[in-house]
């Protein structure tokens, strides 16, 4: 059965064998939506709370900014600290591994275009970067996460932290890797870094990456050719 609802301002879709799974995914979803979110004043983001979700989460951010050279940065100069880099994938990938700790082991969990794919083979479309009713790439997947940062959505909003410009040399960038907590912060990082970030993902280990620079130019790693459509 497939369900949607609409949290943490997006579509969350999930495919399951029956809907009590598609509302611990949901209900999960929604707690880390008032738990984590930087425009709610009582979060924990907002509050500066120190659980050890908010500790694992701030090292996240920690790590890729420190990996990433300083592209990637949750505390930007004169904002508070924006965890939004790294949560929906950190989260969305919790409620698969909570799925798979009930005995569901087939399903697949889509996030605002960011996916958890199990248990069989899955075709999982990337957005057209120009056109928003068609995709560019269509990959087979099977166990693993794909993420995606681009403009096409929210216009210029991911800044490189390095120079406090919004990033303006690639218009999407995929990551595929094995859990969603990596792919997002791969993506969301490598974006971040500008067209030198596409290099930079595809060298992070069980990486692969699909990108599209402001020219319309593709770059992808050689290891999705056995995962087109």
């Amino acid at each position: 059965m497939r369900r949607v609802a609409q949290i943490m301002g997006m579509p969350i879709s999930v495919e399951v064998p029956h809907a009590e799974a598609a509302e611990l995914v949901f209900d999960w979803l929604r707690e880390v939506d008032r738990r984590f979110s930087p425009f709610r004043e009582d979060s924990e983001v907002s509050l500066g709370t120190d659980s050890p979700d908010m500790a694992e989460i701030r090292a996240l951010c920690d790590e890729y900014e420190q990996r990433s050279g300083g592209a990637f940065r949750a505390r930007l100069p004169g904002r508070p600290f924006d965890p939004c880099g790294v949560v929906k994938g950190w989260a969305v990938q919790r409620a698969a591994d909570r799925l798979r700790a009930e005995g569901v082991g087939e399903f697949l969990l889509n996030a605002g275009g960011d996916v958890v794919a199990a248990g069989r083979a899955w075709s999982v479309g990337i957005q057209h970067p120009d056109h928003a009713h068609e995709v560019c790439a269509v990959f087979t997947v099977r166990d693993q996460a794909v993420a995606t940062s681009g403009t096409y959505e929210r216009g210029e909003h991911i800044l490189d932290g390095r120079t406090g410009e919004p990033v303006r040399d690639l218009l999407s960038l995929t990551v595929i890797a094995g859990d969603l907590t990596t792919a997002d912060a791969v993506s969301t990082a490598a974006f971040a870094m500008g067209a030198e970030g596409v290099a930079w993902a595809d060298a992070q280990p069980g990486c692969l990456v699909f990108a599209v620079d402001a020219g319309r130019r593709v770059r992808r790693s050689a290891g999705l050719t056995r995962m087109t459509s």
